[in-house]
Order: structure tokens, then C-alpha cells, then sequence
């Protein structure tokens, strides 16, 4: 009997109800969308790379050393040198390591130097591995595989020229050995979609004639003798380690770090992108706090609209009282017509974003590599739901204390 009163009493006061209800349903939406955010981000992080045991790289901090090598942000403090880099691959407990080498660029996008084993061995997503949309690998010397991103903004496809320029943020170019387009990869969602990849030896090939970060005066070496010469490298940035029994990472690592001839560091991937998350959780607990104001905000909307139509229903309440309706029902009345309202507002948010991201899921991974899962409400949205559900019934309370103080004699009266 009561509920058929509350829902009668809401399709009379359809618009204002109408226009709260969207209110709550948006936030709500909002809400929970950041939370998707944030655990969608913090997912593509952390599997940006799976199926590496370490990183290791020249000593510095674990979370730079996991954003140039990995992310390609900021810069190596130092590198990695090539003898101590064949000493830990020839440690028994090393089942493979990937060297990379990095510092060059293409038209703002990250140039690595590696083998063709980083096909084979970087893994991402939880173990999925690079695929070619067109082309082939590392074949020649100068042979250059772009990642979607590198094909998609700069038109390139497989044969078109590209001309490395020297360090990050330089106008000097190796017009003298321009690689070329021999492959484009699929679309990983990951750092490797904004990365060109040379080998390691034309790494050392195009700066055959520079010394000290200049170029040597003269004639260019040409590319034939280049192809003669010995390529193996001096110097690494960083190099990515997998372990043959996961029992012996702790103790390569201990070795790596304690390393005599050079300082090292080796990190653990998922224990560098935790430290990572520990630096950026003020943000994102700013952001949860902003969306959480937004909800707050659409919930006092809603008491405002309650107290606003506490005027017109004055007779109402009175002539309830008038037949016996106890103080409890009047307060209940409009506590539940506010939890029906936030019930409402929280199932239609949740439909907005979940069909939302079932529109958007794809140009989301596509633009940011952000993969966001589609699913049933985990126990934390479910708790969150309740949450808003719970802050509107509390919300409702000094509208409805109110209206169960006024008088009987108050609402019977006819005001001329």
C-alpha cells in the first residue's frame, strides 16, 4: 500500500523526479566511470610487459629505470656496458635476455636498437605476443619495423624511407643511412605502438662517424663499407631478463645489484609499476574525490527538490495524519520515495556507462591503450551502488524530520 502511495505521489511530480532522477543517474555514472578509469589504467600498465622476470639497466631508481626502458619516458642516466651485458647472459640462471638501446628519434617518436629476439620475447597483456599486420621483421641492416602508432599518424607503410635523427630532441638527422619500412606492427595498446625499431647493429652503423655526440668532419663512411664493418656495440641502455626457474630471481638480482665492475640495477617489472601507483595515488584519489563532490552534489539536488515540494504536499501530509498515518510513515514516506529516486538514478548510471564503454571500449584502446573489461558489477561498484543509495536515504532525513513536524492544524488550514 505504501509503495503503490510513493510511486503515485513520484508520476505526479514526474518532471522535477524525472530531472533528479538524471541527475543522480549522471553522477553516478561519472562516478563509477573513473573508477573503471582507474583500474582499467592500472591494468595496461601492469601489462604493458608480462613474462619478464628483470629489467636491468645502469644504477639509478627502479621507476625511472622501468619508464625509459619500458614506457619510453625520460632518459638512462648511464649505460649499460656490452661486456657486462654478455657476463649476465652467460649466467646459467638466465633463461634469455633482450638488449635494448635507446636515444634517437623519429619525428618525436622513440627509436630501439634490439634483436629479433624482442619479437619473440616481449609479451604483453598476459603473454600476448607482437604480430605483424604487414611486412616482415629485421631482415637487413637497415631494415626498420614501426609500431601502429608511428604508421597511423605518419602515413607510413611498408617500404617508405625514414631518416633517424640523432637524440631525442634534435634537429641532426643520419640523412647519410636512411632505414626503411620493412614491417608494421598490429596494434598492442602499449608503448611499442609509438616505437621504431632498428636493429642493434644499425644503431652502431648510423653513428659510425660520430664522436662525442658530433658528427666527424669529412665524407660519410659509405654504406657498403659500413656493412663490412664489426657492429657488435660498446654500450646498452637497458636489457630485459627472463629467469630460467622463478626461485633464482632474487638471487640474479642480488647479484646484478652487488655487480663489481659497474654500478647496475636490476628491478622486479611489477614491483617498479606498484612504486609507480604509490607516486600517482594522490591523483587519482583527487579524481575519485572530484567525482565523489559530483554525487554529493546531485544528492543535496535532490534534497533541495524534496524540501521545494514540501509546500504543495502540506495538505497531503496533514490529511494523513487526519486518518491515523503514525510520524514514522510520513517520515518513512518521503525517506523511501528518496531511496526509490537513487535506486532509479544508480541503475540508470550504470546502464549509461556500461553501454558507454561497450560504444567507446574500442577507440578508447585504439587512441590511449587503455583496455577497459566489460562485465557484472564487481563487489566494489555493487558497494559503491549502495553507497549512494545509503547517502540519499541520510540526505533525506531533514526534509522529511521537517515535514513530519508540521501541524496538523498548519496544513488544515486554508491560507487566503
Amino acid at each position: 500500500m505504501m509503495l503503490r502511495l510513493i510511486l503515485g505521489s513520484l508520476r505526479a511530480r514526474a518532471l522535477t523526479v524525472g530531472l533528479t532522477v538524471l541527475a543522480i543517474a549522471l553522477s553516478v555514472a561519472l562516478f563509477l566511470g573513473v573508477e573503471k578509469m582507474r583500474n582499467g589504467a592500472r591494468a595496461s600498465f601492469a601489462d604493458t610487459i608480462s613474462g619478464t622476470d628483470l629489467i636491468v639497466g645502469a644504477r639509478s631508481g627502479s621507476v625511472q629505470l622501468l619508464l625509459y626502458s619500458v614506457f619510453r619516458i625520460g632518459n638512462a642516466t648511464n649505460n649499460l656496458t656490452w661486456e657486462s651485458y654478455q657476463e649476465i647472459a652467460a649466467r646459467p640462471d638466465v633463461d634469455w635476455i633482450v638488449p635494448i638501446s635507446l636515444g634517437d628519434s623519429h619525428r618525436q617518436f622513440r627509436v630501439m636498437g634490439t634483436t629479433p629476439a624482442f619479437f619473440e620475447r616481449y609479451k604483453y597483456r598476459g603473454g600476448r605476443a607482437l604480430e605483424l599486420a604487414e611486412g616482415h621483421g629485421l631482415e637487413d641492416l637497415y631494415d626498420a619495423v614501426i609500431g601502429a602508432d608511428v604508421a597511423r599518424t605518419l602515413g607510413y607503410v611498408t617500404g617508405d624511407p625514414i631518416v633517424v635523427s640523432h637524440g631525442i630532441a634534435s634537429f641532426t638527422d643520419h640523412a647519410d643511412q636512411p632505414f626503411r619500412v620493412a614491417g608494421v606492427l598490429a596494434k598492442t595498446g602499449t608503448p611499442v605502438d609509438r616505437t621504431v625499431i632498428v636493429g642493434l647493429e644499425a644503431i652502431e652503423a648510423i653513428h659510425v662517424d660520430w664522436q662525442s655526440g658530433g658528427q666527424r668532419p669529412g665524407a660519410p663512411t659509405p654504406q657498403d663499407v659500413i656493412r663490412q664493418m664489426d657492429l657488435e656495440p660498446k654500450a646498452i641502455t637497458a636489457a630485459l631478463v627472463g629467469v630460467e626457474s622463478r626461485l633464482r630471481i632474487f638471487g640474479l638480482q642480488r647479484w646484478i645489484n652487488t655487480y663489481p665492475d659497474e654500478p647496475l640495477l636490476a628491478i622486479l617489472p611489477g614491483v617498479a609499476l606498484q612504486e609507480l601507483w604509490q607516486i600517482v595515488g594522490i591523483a587519482e584519489t583527487a579524481l575519485i574525490g572530484v567525482s565523489a563532490m559530483v554525487v554529493i552534489t546531485a544528492l543535496i539536488g535532490m534534497m533541495a527538490m524534496i524540501f521545494s515540494s514540501l509546500g504543495e504536499r502540506r495538505r497531503e501530509m496533514a490529511i494523513w495524519r487526519a486518518m491515523g498515518a503514525s510520524p514514522s510513515v510520513i517520515l518513512g514516506l518521503l525517506v523511501v520515495e528518496a531511496v526509490v529516486m537513487a535506486a532509479l538514478g544508480a541503475a540508470i548510471g550504470g546502464a549509461l556507462l556500461y553501454g558507454g564503454l561497450a560504444i567507446a571500449r574500442p577507440w578508447i584502446d585504439a587512441s590511449y591503450g587503455i583496455w577497459l573489461p566489460l562485465g557484472w558489477p564487481d563487489a566494489r561498484e555493487l558497494w559503491m551502488l549502495g553507497a549512494v543509495i545509503g547517502a540519499a536515504a541520510l540526505a533525506s532525513l531533514l526534509p522529511a524530520l521537517r515535514a513530519y513536524r508540521l501541524s496538523l492544524a498548519d496544513g488544515m488550514t486554508v491560507r487566503i
